[in-house]
């Protein structure tokens, strides 16, 4: 059977042409506009508190939005967000070092392997020197130096110091900064908060997001929720490889349920493999703990040269290491971006010059930072890290090397959206990393970042009014039939996981998936591995619908029963994973085919065929899913073979 069949091509109508310097700007004052006192009449849901969606809700309730925020947290701190380390980019120039906004569009544009917007990606350039006002403003504390200045520090793929950061806890305190703003509005009554709800549906009324379908994940109360526009702020779904350095809370059913209502979804083939991670210790592990890029301002990697060396670090003199990223990369050292050196790292441990218990791991190095800087400076710029790894390894950084090796982290693929950032669904917008937009097929270090914080804070508020400005729309509520059929299939869907009653558990599930993709649809995807995945996870998906067991009931807490749902769809979207990775025939950034690379073992891009995004149109399980191309144009910067050399 065919896995899929090619639709018509689809394009992005809102971004402006012209000059790439004004089209934000041209966008904007084009936009239709809601005066304030409209914008009282008028509601937005919020799924997610995440940088993009705490900061979303701020904003929107901000300017005079009723706007009804939802998260599966207790709390809209714990967001995921929170965990992120090392920093954000934009391109203020502190440094006087030769940054600039088009340095940081080029260097985006070149990180992802040309696979992304050029429109989209300077708009993102162009806001970032916002963000860091605004936050700021807000009392984040980014890190100073001595004469009070911010501080800045480099991050893979460029070669200026455009990343303020927080030592090792940017991403917690930027979340505290938006939900600080959010908090202001909750008090103020203009942001009605529900935490510990799960979404679970999109109502599609008309044609339009209208609202969604959520979970009381306390009392198990399923309920209709409505509103003029529905903002779908929900992550991305690393969590499909099971051990990845997402939460384990961490899902793709907001974003999958609505590509099942008609929202198309680009690019899930690209995934990001980060490369400073704490290898894996037994199977036994959950999930893994990222150790922060900026790690490899200081650090240096490095492995025996020797295969099978057993040696302790410290007794394997200078001359019989192996600096391989320095090596190969002498331009940009252990700054290359990420896909760059997780590959690196593979292909020196599948030689047999790999490290630790499992020789799945390579050396990172502080020891000449600490010589040339003395161990108090590195403390300050990266103690909570050294202390977080000593915490989880028993082993002491500023005595014997880190550890460290590959694993899943961001995803760079999402649901297909304009320049607007709306979803194929008019009124569904997509923001931060549930959306496609900004990174191609590679993100750079500390983007994640200044994507959400871009979309939340500046994007969403200006482009939604524009949608908005179409209305007042036709009221709608729970006996309407688009939202009775979309409760009823929630509750259908719940009745059916519940029902099966078989013999294993949801996590054993979740795991054999994770396995078949991180081995087929991994760090290196091949047709044969991608083919044999497939079928793979068909019979698995299968056996998962005939033999899971999902304990207790639907009415009340029910952790199992949150997972099942969640597995469900990961089982879906690992299929069309596969799909989009098998039928990309080259290698570009995050997506590594074994049969499309260079002499020297670098990706090997087809411009000619694939300088596209690739939009997923849902079709029902078992018929082969339909492909539409959005054509990518480079006007700005030019497709090259990248080099960091």
């Amino acid at each position: 059977m065919d896995l899929f069949t090619e639709g018509d091509p689809i394009a992005d109508t809102r971004a402006p042409d012209g000059p790439i310097e004004t089209r934000w700007e041209r966008r904007r004052f084009e936009a239709k506009l809601v005066n304030p006192a409209n914008r009282r009449k008028m509601s937005v849901i919020v799924v997610g508190t995440g940088l993009a969606g705490g900061s979303a809700a701020a904003t929107l309730a901000e300017q005079g939005y009723r706007v009804k925020s939802y998260c599966y947290q207790d709390s809209p701190r714990r967001a995921h967000s929170i965990a992120a380390q090392g920093g954000i980019n934009a391109a203020k120039n502190y440094r006087n070092d030769g940054d600039s906004v088009h340095r940081l569009f080029y260097d985006t544009v070149k990180g992802g392997d040309f696979r992304s917007r050029e429109s989209n990606v300077h708009r993102l350039a162009e806001v970032s020197v916002n963000i860091i006002d605004q936050c700021v403003a807000q009392g984040v504390p980014f890190a100073r130096e001595y004469g009070g200045l911010l501080d800045t520090r480099s991050f893979g793929g460029a070669q200026v110091q455009r990343t303020f950061y927080a030592r090792g806890q940017t991403g917690q305190q930027l979340l505290l900064g938006a939900y600080q703003a959010l908090e202001r509005q909750i008090g103020l009554g203009n942001v009605e908060m529900n935490a510990r709800h799960e979404m679970l549906e999109l109502i599609v009324v008309d044609g339009k997001a209208r609202g969604i379908v959520v979970r009381d994940m306390v009392t198990g109360e399923i309920t209709t929720e409505f509103a003029d526009a529905v903002v779908l702020a929900s992550g991305g779904y690393g969590n499909v490889f099971y051990l990845s350095t997402n939460a384990k809370g961490c899902n793709v059913t907001a974003t999958w349920r609505a590509h099942r209502k008609g929202a198309y979804f680009a690019n899930p083939c690209y995934t990001q493999i980060h490369p400073t991670c704490i290898p894996v210790s037994g199977d036994h592990q959950s999930k893994l703990t990222l150790m922060s890029e900026s790690l490899r301002n200081d650090g240096r990697v490095w492995v025996p040269k020797a295969k099978d060396d057993d040696r302790l670090p410290r007794d394997i003199p200078e001359d019989e290491r192996d600096y391989y990223l320095e090596r190969i990369y002498p331009s940009f050292g252990n700054l290359v971006p990420r896909d760059i050196a997780s590959r690196a790292a593979k292909n020196v441990c599948d030689e047999g010059r790999g490290v630790g218990p499992t020789k799945l791991g390579v050396y990172l190095d502080f020891a000449d930072a600490i010589d040339r800087l003395g161990r108090k400076a590195i403390e300050a710029k990266y103690g909570n890290l050294f202390e977080m790894y000593e915490r989880i390894t028993g082993e002491d950084p500023y005595e014997v090397p880190m550890r460290i090796y590959p694993a899943v982290h961001y995803t760079m693929g999402g649901l297909w959206v304009d320049y607007d950032l709306q979803s194929t669904i008019p009124g569904l917008f997509v923001i931060g990393e549930a959306n496609f937009s900004d990174h191609g097929a590679n993100r750079l270090g500390a983007s994640a970042l200044m994507q959400g914080l871009a979309d939340g804070y500046f994007v969403l508020p200006n482009t939604l009014a524009n949608y908005l400005a179409a209305g007042p729309f036709e009221k709608v509520d729970a006996t309407h039939p688009a939202a009775v059929e979309a409760r009823r299939d929630v509750e259908d869907r719940v009745q059916r996981l519940l029902a099966i009653n078989g013999d294993r558990t949801v996590d054993s599930f979740h795991r054999e998936l994770g396995q078949i993709m991180w081995e087929h649809c991994g760090m290196e995807r091949s047709e044969a591995g991608l083919r044999k995945a497939i079928d793979e996870i068909r019979a698995l998906r299968d056996e998962f619908w005939q033999r899971v067991r999902v304990p207790g009931n639907g009415e009340g807490l029910n952790q199992s029963l949150e997972k099942a749902g969640r597995v469900a769809d990961f089982f879906e979207l690992a299929e069309l994973m596969c799909i989009d990775a098998l039928h990309r025939e080259e290698s570009c950034g995050g997506h590594f085919r074994a049969e499309h690379q260079s002499a020297e073992g670098e990706a090997q891009r087809d411009d000619e065929r694939f300088a596209y995004v690739a939009a997923w149109e849902f079709t029902a399980t078992g018929e082969p899913s339909v492909l539409h191309k959005e054509d990518l144009n480079f006007e700005y910067v030019h497709p090259t073979q990248r080099s960091y050399k």
